[in-house]
């Protein structure tokens, strides 16, 4: 049996196809430091150049064999192309994601321009994609994220006053959610255009941990099910958090595969979705590949795959300033131990 490509590995596990082993992949950010160091560059520049952005992804895949690359690395694209400004920290040393300087801290005051796809550094992330997807012909897995419309919704205004206006303002916040799903579905639908091979929508901030069951089902859910109507796919549903009063109805919500954190009891969710549900999680990336000791790398990602997984995926981005060491044993085990079937996705023999 000859090995698969990346990309074919890949595009077959959502298809619920067999594949030679399970990829190694995620639809967060997944750009490390090494690869940034080894281009000569600091990592404020890469958000800020197509060939950067492009280049870092690449770079990150080839040194540690990641089957996919994901672009863009910060939440900040859409709320900066909707006048929101953009703090890039050029001048720091640090590993410091790009912020959102303004939020409106009024409804009357929120406007989406007609051309947002033109504005800021979206052509930038769109031409990054390009770059990508012409690399090796085509030899990785391109994977595009934005965030689901509420967690957008926290990014242009402020949260808390979002909150509170679901009691006093309902009819207009749920305007308000409405528009950021249209708009979420507006790029969505661009990347897919642009060839992306699938798109993770992350509805961060929607965890039980943070929302009730009951405000889910008529505040996420009905939002999260309309953008994925309006996707070809592949699709993954993703929430940090406590998900495991909810995962029954993220699995509704119509995406190709759910993706949750180490705060899911994954087994568990198994076994409320079935076997036929393409699954993906959930090691906390931070302290298994930044803090952790590297002997405690194999035994973790061996639990994620016995748990039911059909992908390790890590629970959120992977923190730039990893441990080389504990990114080798990470990828090595789901290399090794993800030779053998997983509950959605069979093996060739």
């Amino acid at each position: 049996m000859s090995e698969m490509k990346p990309k074919e590995r890949v595009v077959k596990l959502f298809k619920k196809e067999p594949i030679d082993v399970m990829p190694v992949f995620s639809g967060q950010g997944m750009v490390l430091i090494q690869a940034i160091q080894e281009m000569g560059i600091r990592f404020p520049q890469v958000h800020a150049s197509a060939e950067y952005l492009a280049g870092s992804a690449i770079k990150t895949a080839e040194m540690f064999g990641f089957d996919a690359l994901i672009i863009p690395y910060d939440m900040c694209t859409i709320p900066e192309a909707m006048g929101r400004g953009i703090s890039l920290y050029e001048k720091s040393e640090e590993i410091l994601y790009p912020t959102v300087p303004y939020k409106w801290d009024s409804l009357d005051d929120v406007k989406i321009p007609d051309d947002i796809l033109e504005r800021g550094r979206m052509p930038l992330v769109d031409e990054a994609i390009k770059i990508a997807k012409a690399y090796g012909d085509g030899k990785y897995a391109i994977g595009g994220w934005l965030l689901g419309p509420f967690t957008m919704a926290g990014q242009v205004y402020e949260l808390d006053l979002l909150l509170k206006g679901l009691k006093k303002d309902k009819d207009r916040i749920e305007a308000f959610l409405s528009d950021m799903t249209d708009l979420v579905i507006k790029v969505a639908q661009h990347y897919e255009e642009l060839g992306v091979d699938y798109i993770s929508i992350r509805e961060m901030g929607s965890g039980s941990d943070l929302i009730s069951p009951r405000m889910w089902k008529t505040l996420i859910q009905p939002n999260l099910t309309k953008i994925f109507d309006s996707l070809k796919g592949p699709t993954v549903n993703h929430i940090c958090g406590s998900t495991d009063l909810i995962v029954e109805m993220m699995n509704e919500c119509g995406a190709d595969a759910i993706s949750v954190d180490h705060k899911n009891t994954i087994a568990e969710t198994r076994r409320k979705i079935g076997n036929d549900v393409l699954l993906f999680g959930y090691f906390n990336p931070y302290d298994t590949l930044v803090t952790g000791d590297v002997a405690d790398v194999e035994p973790e990602i061996k639990k994620n795959i016995d748990d039911g997984v059909d992908a390790v995926w890590p629970g959120c981005d992977l923190w730039p300033d990893v441990k080389r060491e504990n990114v080798e044993v990470y990828v090595r085990t789901i290399r090794e131990y993800g030779k053998k079937p997983s509950p959605a996705v069979g093996r060739l023999q």
